[in-house]
């Protein structure tokens, strides 16, 4: 519940302070900085995990193994 009300309470500070840059001719710095700083937050990853616990992660190498199982038996470079 506390969590909500402070997601909320975020919200209407930021849309207050849209409101002011967009309609207040005496908008200044604060109201910028806080729709600056509420924006920049909405792009932060903040739903992504460590590869290890992902769901469908690959395994470390599955690419280098991947890649040398192409190759022609023989050839170590990969270029014959």
């Amino acid at each position: 519940m506390c969590r909500w009300a402070g997601a909320v309470a975020f919200t209407a500070l930021w849309w207050w302070a849209a409101g002011r840059l967009l309609f207040a001719p005496g908008a200044g710095a604060l109201e910028g900085a806080v729709a600056a700083g509420g924006w920049g937050l909405s792009v932060l990853p903040v739903h992504c995990l460590p590869k290890a616990r992902a769901d469908g992660a690959l395994a470390a190498g599955r690419w280098r193994r991947a890649w040398r199982a192409g190759r022609p038996r023989g050839d170590a470079r990969g270029t014959g």
